[in-house]
């Protein structure tokens, strides 16, 4: 197709616009309060429904004091560990953590170092990816969307796998720990196609080294020279140990949970957690928060005055700046209240990182807005548990600084969080005995049918 040639494959006629206001029926909002409906599975205090059981992750964000739900400081754990104590074990010891991260998340326990060095030789022999995969499938068709490629290639690799649909849990992990070792090679493969065809760029196809960390082949994967510095990898890699899981109840999670209950295959059940990561209220919000301050650095000229700051974040909030959606972008969380842990793990390394790339003005701006942008809210509008900036807050930021374009972002954190929805498969195979079906309340009255000549 010419691109300069109108798609009509992509046109809305004025036909589907007339049939689409017969799909504008919205419920009574009142009858969801009649029935007790918890909207988007949450309570009214922010409390999740309880929906499963699980012992691969836990998220501490209240505490009871007096019988009474009380918001505190949040804390999160993996396998019983607390996330805090993870990260400062390999900072401490100089080396990187995801790999390890993985191995605790699937297998339940620290890893010795004879199993880590066993389990990071697999993960590098399972990053090549079958013969002309990349020709036939990523090259052949490249999308302006990365997570879209991500997903085709996942399903595609099921016509791959002579054992696609077994089940079982040799094969089910066989084929989760062959996905976390191909995902940073699918999305990198991925944005280069894009930025190749696409963008008229050079075109750099570089094999995975198996000697790598997955941060460090992500960085020699994407980069023309395939140089990066030792910082760089090492705030890569906490990003990807900070969004390897966040319990089962996080969407694309779920989903995976929701899938798996229905005992398709483990290609199918990934696609479908990465199209629900995809999501900008999900996956997609760091890169809101980077969009958000671009216009905020257009918008406000003294960087230093918070008063020009304050302003400007009210106009966010009331819905006369940046995309007028009346969020600022980073702040809050469905689950955390007071504060989000990898928020500020993140915080205290970023400012280094900001040093190293001479941006030490504008992480400032990010902790300023951080500060204010609680009081604001705070002030604006009736919360029932605290607000604080969440991991997308600084995430974002982070992977700009490392250079890396806003399309491989929503993918990174699918390369990490697909540690989490491997553990979460193999959990609801092990456990799970029913496929998951809640419930809808039908609102809709009863009526007689006619007959078409008589409507």
């Amino acid at each position: 197709m010419v691109k300069d040639m109108p798609n009509k494959f992509s046109e809305v006629t004025p036909e589907i616009k007339e049939l689409a206001k017969k799909c504008n029926k919205k419920i009574d909002e009142e009858l969801f309060a009649k029935y007790d409906v918890k909207r988007g599975l949450r309570k009214r205090n922010g409390e999740g429904v309880l929906a499963g059981l699980t012992d691969i992750s836990m998220i501490n964000a209240y505490t009871m004091v007096d019988r009474e739900i009380v918001p505190c400081e949040g804390k999160l754990y993996y396998r019983g560990i607390d996330i805090e104590d993870i990260v400062k074990g390999f900072i401490e010891e100089d080396r990187f953590g995801f790999e390890e991260t993985a191995y605790l998340l699937l297998f339940g326990e620290l890893p010795k170092k004879d199993q880590l060095k066993q389990f990071e030789g697999m993960l590098g022999e399972y990053r090549q990816l079958p013969t002309n995969f990349v020709r036939d499938i990523i090259m052949k068709a490249p999308s302006r969307d990365m997570m879209n490629t991500l997903a085709r290639s996942v399903l595609t690799l099921f016509s791959y796998d002579d054992n696609a649909s077994d089940i079982s849990l040799p094969n089910v992990l066989r084929q989760c720990i062959q996905l976390i070792a191909l995902f940073p090679v699918l999305s990198v493969y991925a944005y280069q196609a894009y930025n190749h065809y696409e963008r008229g760029e050079s075109l750099f196809i570089h094999l995975p080294d198996p000697e790598l960390s997955t941060a460090e082949n992500i960085l020699h994967l994407l980069r023309p020279d395939s140089k990066y510095t030792k910082l760089e990898a090492k705030l890569l890699d906490m990003a990807l140990v900070l969004h390897a899981e966040h319990g089962g109840g996080n969407n694309s999670t779920f989903t995976t949970h929701v899938v798996s209950s229905s005992g398709t295959d483990t290609y199918s059940a990934i696609a479908a957690a990465l199209c629900s990561l995809k999501g900008p209220k999900h996956g997609g919000a760091n890169i809101k928060v980077v969009q958000m301050f671009d216009d905020l650095k257009a918008n406000v000229k003294d960087w230093s005055n918070e008063e020009e700051i304050r302003e400007y974040l009210l106009k966010l909030l009331n819905k006369e700046a940046f995309d007028k959606a009346g969020l600022i972008y980073g702040m809050g969380h469905a689950v955390y209240s007071l504060s989000d842990p990898r928020s500020k793990i993140l915080s205290r390394f970023v400012k280094q990182l900001s040093e190293e790339k001479g941006k030490e003005e504008e992480y400032q701006l990010y902790a300023t807005v951080e500060r204010l942008a609680k009081q604001v809210i705070g002030e604006k509008r009736k919360i029932y548990k605290g607000v604080s900036a969440n991991i997308d807050f600084y995430s974002g930021f982070i992977y700009s600084m490392l250079g890396l374009p806003h399309q491989l972002y929503t993918p990174l954190f699918a390369i990490a969080r697909i540690v989490g929805w491997s553990a979460h498969r193999m959990e609801e195979l092990m456990n799970g005995n029913r496929i998951i079906r809640p419930a809808y309340k039908a609102v809709a009255p009863h009526r007689e049918y006619t007959q078409i000549d008589e409507r």
